[in-house]
């Protein structure tokens, strides 16, 4: 059974779709809210949260990518998955652009859906456990987009390296521990680039099971396989022109490394299913908290894949070798936590602040969150 605290909201004009999907989602667990307008889910949205929001694409006065737009404006990281009857690859691309999770294209079955909303949540749980502390501004430049709160040496060398580096379409491979917060630097490395006006697209390979990674990243051919009743673009041409983020790579099936280079090298995505290959034009960005070459070595990596990828190495530096950065973040965090749980600023003590720069934070940037949430608390 899924967490029962887990807050679904679905957004459909059409009755019977609502009452389907919110059958279906209740009986895995979810707890699940419905709207049958765009007004009425983001009015819903900010009288409480919801870890995903499900919204159809055409609707009267307030169509599902106006909904997409409000959630995102209102909080950035919860996940919105978008269905349609009208999909096509262009309509798909503009809706992950704009930052949908999902994209479905009706009919389609319900155990594809509760699959969906499983990633989904799973790939946004990742995300969350391993983002660094940022800032976001109300900015159109690319400087103000992201500001890493740092104070390192080793960091604001990295962001100047990550500026040059940004408007080539070399692939990046960005390596750290796990909280070090390696979503957000590739983040950085895209708002730097010309293709930050194209789609940013993320597939965690360690959230999606080895059985449907493939067609994830691939897609797939109406017929393809038993339920596949549409065709659906994968990950690599929703991010056509853009830049395709692969989290966690160093997991991912050596069977399906050797296809996802044979990709790389040729520019060319074959669906399942399909007759012809697709041409795409894609910058690569990959993550991983695992040791590459000790993965080589134990044949769970393709040495040429990790060459292809590798060809512009960033090392994020884990918290404990940037203790300067500590008193900073606290700060941050502080701020935050106040202004979310309604308390009064709260400052740290000189003492307080000396102990947690002796400690060595094998979570990292993470773990340090947490302990000022629970502080704040």
């Amino acid at each position: 059974m899924t967490d029962n605290k887990r807050n679904i909201l679905i957004v459909d004009d059409d009755a019977s779709m609502r009452t389907a999907l919110s059958e279906s989602l209740e009986s895995c667990g979810y707890s699940v809210e419905s709207a049958d307008n765009g007004y009425d889910a983001i009015q819903k949205f900010k009288e409480q949260p919801f870890e995903v929001v499900i919204t159809d694409m055409h609707m009267p006065q307030m169509g599902g990518m106006d909904v997409l737009k409000s959630v995102k404006k209102m909080s950035y990281h919860t996940p919105v998955i978008v269905i349609t009857a009208y999909g096509t690859v262009s309509t798909a691309v503009e809706a992950m652009k704009e930052g949908a999770a999902e994209f479905i294209m009706k009919p389609f079955s319900i155990d594809d859906l509760q699959i969906v909303v499983r990633n989904v949540l799973t790939s946004a749980a990742a995300a969350r456990q391993d983002k660094p502390v940022y800032e976001e501004k109300e900015s159109d430049d690319a400087e103000e987009k992201f500001h890493i709160i740092s104070q390192s040496d080793n960091v604001l060398s990295l962001l100047t390296l990550m500026k040059n580096i940004a408007k080539s379409k070399s692939s990046v491979l960005i390596q750290g521990e796990s909280g070090t917060g390696k979503e957000l630097f590739a983040r950085y490395i895209y708002f730097h680039s010309n293709r930050r006006n194209r789609p940013f697209v993320a597939i965690n390979c360690a959230a999606i099971p080895h059985h449907l990674l493939e067609s994830e990243m691939f897609g797939y051919e109406k017929g393809a396989f038993t339920g596949a009743m549409q065709r659906k673009p994968g990950k690599f041409e929703l991010a056509d022109g853009g830049t395709l983020l692969l989290d966690e790579i160093g997991e991912m099936d050596v069977q399906l490394q050797a296809k996802l280079l044979r990709v790389l090298q040729e520019a060319k995505v074959d669906r399942l299913g399909g007759r012809e290959p697709v041409p795409i034009d894609v910058r690569i960005i990959a993550t991983t908290n695992a040791d590459m070459r000790k993965g080589i070595e134990e044949k769970k990596i393709r040495e040429d894949l990790f060459y292809r990828l590798n060809v512009i190495p960033i090392h994020i530096p884990p918290l404990r070798e940037r203790k300067e950065d500590i008193a900073a973040l606290c700060h941050h965090f502080l701020k935050k936590y106040c202004q979310i749980n309604g308390r009064q600023e709260i400052s740290i003590s000189a003492e307080s602040l000396q102990i947690l720069e002796g400690y060595a934070w094998p979570g990292n940037v993470r773990e340090l969150e947490h302990v000022i949430e629970r502080a704040v608390l």
